[in-house]
């Protein structure tokens, strides 16, 4: 077999077009090269193409000649995809005659039968047969010839003698003869026949369509070709089929460099035989669905009333306006004449790009196969129900022995690093996603998966567990202040969240290892500024420059010595910003900031300064405070006395103790006001000096 790689699928146009309406199950075959005038012509099976999405390409070609028939037969479940997704290509069909596809529809059979005289659509035995011919005219032999027309069936019990056995209903046909009704066992007639020549015809055609229909899964399409001389014709369409897999062998110490070989694996899961065709194993994700196109479809209509004559509605209508507008006169209906004139003129103008012309061949353009990349195999034979493995490419690309460790998996814990390699497609192909058995030493030493691979894309597999290299990482979180501003009376505080994750890695082997650190990202956070990797206290070494990143890891990349233990230190920082109004703090919170080292001097000298102005208007504030409360106290001694004095009476001697009292609690009222004002004057100040000395900063 003769391998060909290409990059992309360049083929015509039509076939783009049909790969564009693909999807879902069925499979065809027809036999024989050349089709003779008004026979069914066969066209050989020449190419397929499989999709890693699961669908497939089929494409039948050969030489028929004159008006031809070719009959394609499809499984049941999939005619909705050949209806959708069928091209034909016959040169005749430039010259005006179109081919066309017939094909019974889902209810064709049994709606056919049941419209005979003789329904053979339920499978009826002989008893059901004569029972729906009732008042047919019948010829038995009972074995006497017996003639008449039939009156109907009836079972009756029958028991065996001496059998213990249930009895058993027997049918009986009644036939109405010259001589009378005469009853028959039908286990005693010998032959039926029917004189009408229709009821003939019509079982002869009921078992002609039961003969055809055959393997009830599978349905036939017809496809008619106009005339001509002998020419090429080929008809394609998409389907749904077994997806092709794909599996990798990586040998990572093979004597001459890594050497990897790949296979494809695909199944022939029809009722045919592929014969030397040209195989195409497509890497790519074309979009694809099913439609309902098979089965016909029915549409709910209302039920409207009989339109019979009567007394006519009285009616007005409202006064009309001319109008004229593009849009109405686009949205008019067509007049018949000129309708059958667009559809049926050729157009004169160039197809567009990726257009398809009335005959279903493209005009121009057959760049629409995008990033898809195609596998194509030469003389392919593989029989029907059958599975096989077919070359798919050898390569020695640059392969790299690593170590690969998880920081999310080594959270608190001890782990184990994978045993991986880095693998560098620089073969010019691509590689579809599949399974790689990975070899070292001469022997087996793990499996791995790899995703789709890009021609230039770099890629880890891992395939296992070092166990003599353990390792584990802890974390820890802190907020720093990095800066504060303040204008207008508010402060912005800028902070640093520090995450800071060490890992202590032990190599207890004597061999040096490549290290691979997949630092997990933390969402919102940037790693401390870049600064060459430096060692931290302990012999930690801060790593601050990720050899790639990926959206969920940034990757470090270290060498670990023999026999040594070696930690790791990534910083990320996310940074924080607040704004505080600073004349809503009380005097506890502003001593806060001017105690934190982090401030810069002169703020905090000013929140100093701050703190003095905001104590005295507090400590005024407080002293409003104490006084208004006096005052309520002797409001409500005052109410207190005016009530036992009222109960009392005023001549009275208590009474006049009350009159008294109730004075003096008046002027200790009045003098308690004039110091009120006179405190809430000060608090008042107090506070504007506070605010105003705020709004005043700006450091």
């Amino acid at each position: 077999m003769k391998i060909v790689v290409q990059g992309a699928i360049k083929k015509t146009g039509a076939l783009l077009a049909v790969f564009g309406l693909a999807v879902a199950g069925l499979e065809a075959q027809a036999a024989g090269e050349t089709a003779r005038p008004g026979q069914a012509a066969g066209l050989p099976l020449r190419r397929i193409a499989l999709f890693s999405s699961g669908v497939a390409y089929y494409e039948h070609s050969g030489t028929v000649s004159g008006p031809s028939v070719v009959n394609l037969p499809f499984k049941a479940g999939a005619v909705n995809d050949a209806l959708k997704s069928l091209v034909i290509r016959d040169p005749v069909s430039a010259g005006g005659e179109a081919p066309r596809v017939s094909y019974p529809s889902e209810q064709t059979l049994a709606a056919t039968l049941r419209s005979l005289l003789i329904d053979l659509s339920e499978n009826p035995d002989l008893a059901s047969i004569l029972m729906s011919m009732r008042g047919a005219e019948v010829e038995i032999a009972a074995p006497s010839p017996i003639r008449g027309r039939i009156t109907g069936v009836e079972y009756r019990n029958v028991m065996e003698p001496e059998s213990r056995l249930p009895a058993v209903k027997e049918p009986w046909l009644i036939i109405f003869t010259s001589s009378g009704l005469r009853q028959v066992n039908l286990k005693d007639i010998a032959a039926v026949n029917f004189p009408d020549p229709r009821a003939g015809a019509d079982l002869n055609r009921a078992l002609d369509l039961l003969a055809a229909s055959g393997n009830s899964t599978s349905r036939e399409l017809a496809l008619s070709l106009g005339g001509g001389e002998s020419r090429s014709v080929s008809v394609s369409y998409v389907i749904a089929a077994p997806v092709w897999k794909v599996s990798y062998r990586l040998d990572l110490a093979s004597g001459d460099g890594a050497f990897l070989q790949g296979w494809a694996i695909v199944d022939n899961d029809s009722d045919s035989d592929w014969k030397n065709v040209e195989l195409s194993l497509v890497a790519g994700r074309p979009a694809s669905f099913i439609q309902n196109l098979y089965p016909p479809l029915y549409l709910s209509r209302p039920v409207l009333p009989l339109a019979i004559a009567g007394t006519a509605e009285a009616k007005t209508y409202d006064q009309g306006y001319a109008w004229e507008s593009a849009d109405f006169a686009a949205e008019s209906p067509m007049p018949e004449m000129a309708a059958r004139a667009r559809f049926a003129a050729p157009s004169t103008n160039k197809a567009a790009a990726g257009s398809v012309d009335a005959y279903g061949t493209l005009a121009a353009g057959a760049q629409a196969a995008g990033d898809q990349f195609e596998f194509t195999i030469q003389d392919v034979t593989l029989d029907r129900r059958m599975s096989a493995m077919l070359p798919l490419v050898q390569a020695r690309p640059p392969v790299r022995k690593l170590l690969i460790l998880s920081g999310a998996e080594a959270a608190g814990r001890i782990v184990h690093p994978r045993l991986g390699a880095e693998i560098t497609n620089t073969t010019g192909i691509q590689f579809p996603a599949g399974p790689v058995t990975v070899y070292d030493g001469g022997t087996y030493a793990g499996d791995a998966l790899i995703e789709f691979l890009s021609d230039g894309e770099k890629r880890l597999l891992s395939y296992g567990e070092d166990l003599s290299v353990t390792a584990s990482s802890e974390t820890s979180v802190s907020r720093v202040i990095s800066a504060a501003a303040v204008s207008g009376g508010i402060m912005t505080v800028k902070r640093r969240e520090l995450h800071e994750r060490t890992y202590t890695v032990k190599n207890n082997t004597d061999q040096t290892r490549e290290l691979v650190i997949e630092h997990p990202v933390t969402p919102g956070a940037e790693l401390s500024p870049d600064r060459p990797e430096q060692a931290g206290p302990g012999g930690t070494v801060i790593l601050s420059q990720p050899a790639e990143r990926t959206p969920a890891v940034y990757r470090f990349t270290r060498s670990i010595g023999a026999s040594s233990e070696n930690v790791f230190s990534v910083r990320e920082e996310i940074p924080l910003s607040e704004r505080i109004i600073l004349s809503a703090l009380n005097v506890e919170n502003l001593l806060f900031y001017t105690s934190t080292r982090e401030i810069p001097g002169n703020v905090r000298e000013a929140l100093q300064k701050a703190v003095s102005l905001k104590q005295a208007a507090e400590a005024a504030k407080k002293e409003e405070a104490a006084i208004l409360a006096g005052r309520e106290r002797l409001i409500s001694e005052q109410a207190r006395i005016r009530a036992n004095l009222e109960a009392a009476g005023n001549t009275t001697v208590q009474g006049q103790e009350y009159l008294r009292r109730l004075s003096e609690a008046d002027a200790g009222i009045d003098s308690l006001l004039e110091r009120l004002e006179e405190a809430e004057k000060t608090s008042r100040t107090a506070q504007e000096t506070f605010e105003t000395y705020l709004a005043s900063l700006t450091l």
